[in-house]
């Protein structure tokens, strides 16, 4: 009997289909939220709304990069990718804003198998030097969709209803499962399933608590619940540790973290990340309440940066047969530099047309940036613990983006309770009509020139956090070792694999 070869091309677009449907969900809701909170109230809720699809994506992404390892990638894509649709459904069904966030999370646990398995996906059917080239394609679906999804949740609110943000992914998950079933190939691993329930369990706890400290963080009134969490955290942190010690098949092998390229490479993307994270929210934030324009146009302020992230990723593709990682991380990790450096140094009277420029400049930077680090975080293991490494990379970009989703928190909000203090005459509830250009409208005429470099002040703050965050990268992949990538990886994935990268391309 003839065995089945993958369709590379087929299963790419597959790829990239899932990659765009979990790309635009978090931006569409954005789009739609002010209206779901009409229908649905509970606006002391919102927050929730976007966090718990963060959170339990974070959780259970290292529990399926151990099951893709062990049983194989396209089951666990495949069951990731009907809980995703499962929970889309579900949540457009909501009839309050309890049932809506208890749907995300569904939603998140999904789109948690999603990424990192598809990236896994790639490291088996393209070689090193294509695969870059490859990401850097995948990754365009995040640009596209930060394009394409405030138009797309602005028409499906107005001509539909809410419900349909999420009731849109029914039929895409639906396409991308097919593609999935009948063109992707893989050969049945024989490979007996262990799961390490006492690893798994104390993860999932040490990762929840974790990110409910920082979730808190941020909030005056929940200090001491965050500061709970922490501690539980640490606690499930060392039970972990010494679980893991011990288990015959742990759900994250302890020994990945003596490779010191596998700690360094995951370390920068985190920290990246987080900067990443800063840059794409607060951004829009500048555009509104300091340039005074509309929310869609404070939205495209950081376009660029996603459409050349795909630039990014092709130089990456094509530097790294050449360079060693570390190499091309210090290049791209000055170059970011001198980004952030331009953000937190330019005046409150730039114009829009600079900030479009900036966001085009660090777009290279994180595209070459989080391709190499990824593609070097798969080539420094086995072939048989690529999943875990995969989503061990994953985790950590959603954990810096968390962490520092805090820490930029407590720095724009100390600005403010600052400039409050020396400004009798300015509140901090001007401040939040101050960054809707709608409610601007209603703010006094003499005190907006106070009130802007109040905001300013907050994020030149943000950014200046960000400039230390890139130096502490650099610093980081400082102590990488100056090695190329191992050019032969790709001949053990063909021996592990029934998808040939030439077969159907």
């Amino acid at each position: 009997m003839t065995k089945k070869q993958t369709n590379v091309a087929i299963t790419t677009v597959a790829i990239f289909v899932a990659t765009f449907m979990t790309a635009v969900e978090g931006t569409i809701v954005s789009t739609a939220m002010p209206t779901i909170i009409g229908n649905l109230h509970g606006v002391e809720l919102m927050n929730w709304v976007f966090s718990i699809y963060l959170l339990t994506n974070a959780m259970v992404t290292p529990v399926y990069g151990k099951l893709a390892d062990a049983i194989g990638r396209k089951p666990v894509l495949l069951v990731g990718l009907v809980i995703f649709i499962g929970g889309s459904c579900l949540a457009g069904l909501a009839q309050n804003m309890i049932q809506l966030i208890a749907f995300r999370a569904l939603q998140g646990i999904g789109a948690g198998a999603i990424q990192p398995v598809t990236f896994t996906i790639i490291a088996d059917i393209y070689p090193i030097e294509k695969r870059a080239k490859v990401l850097g394609f995948n990754g365009s679906a995040w640009g596209i969709a930060s394009v394409v999804a405030p138009l797309l949740g602005g028409f499906i609110v107005e001509k539909l209803s809410w419900h349909w943000i999420f009731f849109i992914n029914l039929p895409i998950g639906l396409i991308t499962i097919a593609l999935v079933q009948f063109f992707f190939f893989e050969e049945r691993r024989s490979q007996r399933v262990h799961i390490d329930y006492p690893g798994v369990f104390s993860l999932l706890t040490t990762l929840f608590a974790l990110m409910i400290g920082l979730q808190m963080l941020t909030d005056p009134n929940q200090r001491l619940v965050a500061m709970i969490a922490l501690v539980i955290f640490v606690v499930g942190f060392v039970i972990f540790l010494r679980v893991e010690q011990k288990a015959s098949d742990p759900v994250i092998d302890l020994k990945l973290f003596q490779n010191r390229s596998f700690v360094i490479q995951n370390s920068v993307a985190a920290l990246v990340s987080g900067f990443l994270i800063g840059f794409e929210s607060y951004m829009p934030m500048w555009m509104q309440g300091i340039l005074g324009m509309p929310a869609s146009m404070g939205g495209f302020a950081v376009t660029p940066s996603s459409v050349m992230w795909i630039i990014g990723s092709f130089l990456a593709g094509h530097m790294l047969v050449r360079w060693s990682p570390k190499r091309l991380l210090t290049i791209a990790l000055i170059w970011l530099l001198l980004g952030g450096i331009a953000l937190a140094t330019v005046p409150v009277t730039t114009p829009f047309v600079v900030f479009l420029v900036i966001a085009g400049w660090l777009g290279i930077a994180f595209g070459t940036i989080i391709t190499i680090t990824t593609v070097t975080v798969q080539n420094a293991v086995t072939q048989s613990e690529v999943g875990v490494a995969t989503s061990f990379n994953t985790l950590s970009r959603t954990l810096g983006q968390t962490l520092m989703v805090s820490i930029f928190g407590i720095v724009l909000n100390t600005h403010f309770a600052q400039g409050v203090q020396a400004h009798g005459n300015i509140t901090t509830d001007m401040l939040n009509k101050l960054i809707d250009p709608q409610t601007a409208k209603d703010l006094p005429a003499h005190l907006l020139p106070a009130l802007h470099n109040i905001l300013y002040s907050g994020l030149h703050g943000v950014y200046l956090v960000g400039i230390g965050v890139i130096v502490i990268a650099l610093i980081c992949n400082l102590f990488d070792v100056p090695e190329k990538l191992r050019m032969h990886a790709h001949k053990e994935a063909k021996a592990a694999s029934a998808a040939p990268e030439q077969q159907n391309s």
